[in-house]
């Protein structure tokens, strides 16, 4: 399976999917840490690759997703964007009602 579909995959199978440098447990750099805490703080059951060890999606993600930098977090298979944004969204709410939307129409 090449690199695309490999993200693809990654993408239809998990609702919510950040892609980050490390874990959530153990991040390697500021960015992709608040955007997990984000995520965490909004309730948001999320999916964490981590680049790092996956030097191909790292490579290819930019541009598949047309954004060039860590994280980038994908929901329902979109892009929603970046560390700001993500934080910025859950600042405002948005990001709990927006995972929310997407495990409660998972659970029916």
């Amino acid at each position: 399976m090449d690199v695309n579909e490999r993200i693809k995959s990654l993408l239809a199978a998990h609702p919510i999917v950040l892609f980050m440098k490390g874990t959530p447990e153990f991040p390697m750099c500021g960015f992709s840490s608040r955007a997990a805490q984000a995520l965490q703080q909004a309730g948001a059951p999320f999916h964490a690759v981590n680049v790092l060890a996956d030097p191909e999606i790292r490579a290819a993600l930019p541009h598949y997703a047309n954004w060039p930098t860590f994280p980038q977090l994908f929901i329902e298979g979109e892009l929603i964007g970046g560390c700001d944004i993500v934080v910025d969204l859950q600042a405002s709410g948005e990001l709990a009602r927006m995972a929310g939307d997407v495990t409660g129409a998972a659970q029916e």
